[in-house]
């Protein structure tokens, strides 16, 4: 089953993503670590390695639809925070960006009449439903809690 060129990179380019979702979660969780704030922190270990799967299933979806995996350049994370509040913010416009992402690959997929990858994406899009929602029921909590009390976070995670 071949897989066509354009849905081949614009997956490509996805796998980019995710793996860069992995380096700005890590990078969220070093600054939660920094805090001391342990139980944020492995929240954020653990969404690492989740965008890491996510981008391994890509990887593997594209192998094994007869495709080419070419793994783009990847930009630095964001490296400095001052809240709890800015990271939840920037972990839900990242995620933002995820799901339109996804619905591009989608789009791409009906225009090519490629069925498996329409149903190879349906679960990162329901997937996306969730992600957006954590991230703004965090961002609530801090928005709640303020960052004087933001250490209060670290028992709803």
């Amino acid at each position: 089953m071949d897989i066509s060129k354009k849905l081949n990179d614009a997956i490509n380019a996805q796998i980019g993503h995710e793996f860069e979702a992995t380096l700005q979660y890590l990078s969220m969780a070093a600054y939660f670590e920094e805090e001391g704030y342990k139980n944020l922190a492995k929240r954020m270990y653990e969404q690492a390695e989740e965008e890491h799967a996510h981008g391994m299933k890509f990887f593997k979806f594209v192998l094994e639809r007869g495709g080419k995996v070419e793994i783009p350049t990847l930009p630095g994370p964001k490296a400095v925070f001052t809240s709890a509040l800015e990271v939840f913010k920037a972990a839900l416009a990242w995620e933002k960006v995820v799901t339109k992402n996804i619905y591009n690959l989608v789009e791409i997929a009906i225009a090519d009449k490629d069925y498996a990858t329409q149903q190879f994406l349906n679960w990162f899009t329901n997937e996306q439903i969730e992600e957006e929602a954590n991230m703004e029921g965090y961002i609530k909590l801090a928005e709640k809690v303020g960052k004087d009390h933001e250490y209060l976070l670290e028992g709803h995670v």
